[in-house]
């Protein structure tokens, strides 16, 4: 959350500075189609799992800039939540051991994670081509939360997490259409405790991208 409000700052110094260069100020609201995708890898002592999510969510945002018909800088911010994966991913782990007397036995253990991401923000330039046609370009952090029930009773945590955005959009007045693809640097998170048995604690390591078709309109 701290560097989330530094990117904050120093949007804001960098809005304030374009307003003297004889911009004028937009306001205006977007929402976007966007697809989630992750893909990732725990590890457990030397035993690996690998996993992916997706989800599919109309996401809303609100958004500042300052520009004209050549270029424009704005802040972007998303003021909801939104699943990595459209349902909580479970897994079952059944450890067998030998007792004493020779009898074997067996624990199941239901392991189940989810996460969701949050305060999202975007600092972004839009670059125009001719009239209707403009690149956008931007840098973006978000705070990934994790919501487990694990039987070991570990917990992975949260994290924040930087972005590249990049994008082609088409305006037409007050109206304007993009797809934006925001490419999230790689995640890495370890177990608050480990298995029993295991002498290193649990680590995920994973990739996330998200593709959006954002329609928004300025004011």
């Amino acid at each position: 959350m701290k560097n989330i409000l530094k990117i904050l700052a120093l949007g804001v110094m960098l809005i304030t500075f374009t307003s003297t260069a004889n911009a004028e100020m937009r306001f205006g609201a977007s929402l976007a189609y966007t697809q989630i995708d992750a893909d990732g890898t725990e590890t457990e002592g030397g035993e690996k799992n690998n996993g992916s999510a997706d989800n599919n969510v109309i996401i809303p945002s609100l958004f500042v800039e300052f520009g004209n018909d050549k270029f424009a800088l704005g802040l972007d911010y998303i003021p909801m939540k939104a699943d990595v994966s459209d349902s909580t991913k479970k897994r079952t782990d059944t450890e067998t051991s030998v007792t004493g007397t020779a009898t074997t036995t067996s624990t199941s253990r239901v392991q189940s994670v989810n996460a969701e991401l949050k305060d999202h923000i975007t600092i972004y330039a839009n670059m125009h081509l001719n009239e209707k046609l403009y690149l956008k370009a931007g840098y973006a952090q978000v705070s990934l939360e994790t919501s487990d029930s694990l039987a070991t009773g570990s917990k992975y945590g949260n994290v924040d997490i930087n972005a590249g955005v990049f994008g082609l959009g088409v305006t037409d007045g007050n109206s304007r259409l993009e797809v934006v693809y925001t490419d999230y640097e790689d995640i890495s998170l370890t177990s608050s405790v480990a298995r029993t048995g295991v002498s290193t604690n649990n680590k995920i390591s994973a990739d996330l991208d998200t593709l959006a078709l954002k329609y928004s309109y300025a004011f």
